[in-house]
């Protein structure tokens, strides 16, 4: 494969590896991040059990974030209810039943968030 197909630099010294498609360092390359996915805007806090062992999770699904900005209101979320969790494809899920909690911060950052499920 030459140069051509690549197009053009493709190693700097200065910064190492460089994306061919947008020329800047791969640590800084977005042309390949994954974009949040479209919503109405609502933000929908549901309670889930279902594949855990019987064990109660707080999932939090729609929230319009860029990855950084989702992890650290997911941080802020799970510090509120003093437990665990984890971010998954959008998905901020927090260890226990939160739900009421969860709203309530949420509308303090400025979210309009609703109850999903039953």
């Amino acid at each position: 494969m030459g140069r051509e197909k690549t197009g053009g630099l493709v190693y700097s010294t200065e910064h190492g590896r460089m994306c061919p498609e947008c020329r800047q360092p791969e640590a800084q390359c977005r042309c390949k991040a994954p974009a949040a996915p479209a919503g109405d805007g609502v933000v929908r806090v549901s309670r889930e059990t279902k594949g855990r062992g019987g064990k109660a999770v707080t999932v939090v699904k729609g929230l319009q974030l860029a990855a950084d900005e989702l992890a650290k209101v997911g941080k802020q979320l799970r510090a509120r209810c003093g437990s665990g969790g984890t971010l998954k494809d959008w998905t901020l899920e927090i260890q226990g039943d939160h739900v009421e909690i969860v709203i309530a911060e949420l509308a303090k950052l400025g979210f309009k968030a609703k109850r999903a499920g039953g």
